[in-house]
């Protein structure tokens, strides 16, 4: 059973990814409320260090792990955020991350793999020179790297694209099946393709382009996940969904009569967004999408980044925030997972987390056949 470490680790969604043939040794978040459900999920073993990734050293860390695994903050590398990059507070902690990755390597465990996960505006970020900068941490402390892009949606109905980093120790031997000359889609985009070309020489010579199988096609929807009395929220009065009804355009609307002959009961995601009007005036507009899946959960920092939902049945319309348990749906997390009581605590959680079975694909897809756990196609291996 390989040993890994979890920083950044939130309730230990990675954790959960990856599932029970590996062992998680210790696990850093500094948010003390995740920490609890941390604990209420995965016991009290000890393993967990709630504070400041800044105060974790080399030395603190037990054991010897074979792969660090470290979904660090988003805010300041998002789209959304302030722009502030690898140099903003929050995103910034990458550094002192890696400072724990170059003790290890000091110290002689340098673990075999080395994996990152991350908005997709790590790629543009500060022109490319953050995407730049995580490369050269790889390529300078004697690792070979890969990038891959990847949208939950291939595994569960929520759009949520991340970018990923697997780093291998120079010295672990790769089976040529993991490896392809040249970019492949679907997950080695254009902009993955165009970031990597901008970065040095001496970081591309540390380069490997994964290769990794398209999964099947996801056969859930958003309307699976929908619970029909959720604990956490209310369903809206009729009053309140005429309300959300009378701000949609002509073509919203005409999405929910389409619903409504579908055959089928249909959710969608509501947006509120700010348009102009026929006159040219600011106007809030409720925006609607039949497309079976959810739009990115994020924290809820702000109402509007709260999802609210329009459920059609025929010619019935009802509509309310989405409850805590379909955002962990939306996620992987099976409906065991503890969730905090408090609605935007159990929101913000979720909405910051990686989603697991995205974990689970790299795992089974790269890691374990990295680590010699899981043998290679014997056909690949005669080929």
């Amino acid at each position: 059973m390989p040993n890994f470490y979890e920083f950044f680790a939130g309730a230990g969604m990675a954790r959960a990814g990856l599932g029970s043939e590996w062992k998680c040794i210790f696990a850093n978040d500094f948010d003390h409320k995740k920490g609890l459900t941390y604990q209420a999920n995965w016991g009290t073993g000890g393993e967990l260090m709630v504070g400041d990734v800044n105060n974790v050293t080399a030395t603190e860390l037990p054991g010897h792990a074979e792969l660090v695994w470290g979904s660090f903050p988003c805010q300041d590398l998002s789209l959304a955020g302030g722009g502030a990059g690898l140099k903003g507070e929050r995103s910034g902690t990458f550094y002192p991350f890696w400072k724990v990755i170059e003790g290890l390597i000091a110290s002689g465990r340098a673990p075999k793999i080395v994996a990152l996960e991350n908005v997709l505006g790590t790629l543009t970020s500060h022109s490319g020179q953050d995407f730049d900068a995580i490369c050269r941490m790889f390529a300078e402390s004697d690792y070979r790297f890969g990038a891959l892009v990847i949208n939950a949606s291939l595994f569960v109905p929520q759009s949520r694209p991340r970018l990923f980093f697997i780093g291998v120790r120079n010295d672990v031997a790769v089976h040529p099946s993991l490896l392809t000359p040249e970019p492949l889609g679907p997950f080695h985009t254009r902009g993955l393709c165009k970031a990597i070309s901008a970065t040095s020489a001496a970081t591309q010579k540390k380069l490997l382009w994964w290769n990794v199988p398209t999964p099947p096609l996801r056969n859930s929807t958003f309307a699976d996940i929908i619970e029909e009395n959720p604990l956490s929220v209310a369903w809206h009065t009729p009053a309140e969904t005429k309300q959300l009804l009378n701000m949609m355009s002509p073509t919203n609307l005409a999405k929910v009569n389409a619903a409504k002959r579908a055959e089928r009961r249909m959710v969608g995601g509501i947006y509120k967004r700010t348009r102009l009007d026929e006159n040219g005036e600011k106007i809030q507009r409720a925006e609607v999408r039949f497309d079976d899946i959810a739009g990115c959960l994020r924290t809820p920092s702000g109402g509007s980044s709260r999802q609210t939902i329009i459920v059609v049945d025929g010619n019935k319309v009802r509509s309310r925030l989405i409850s805590a348990r379909e955002t962990a749906r939306l996620m992987g997390l099976t409906d065991d997972y503890k969730l905090p009581k408090n609605y935007n605590e159990a929101y913000h959680l979720t909405g910051d987390g990686v989603a697991v079975p995205v974990v689970r694909y790299l795992a089974h897809h790269l890691f374990e056949p990295l680590l010699g756990i899981a043998q290679v196609d014997r056909r690949e291996q005669a080929a």
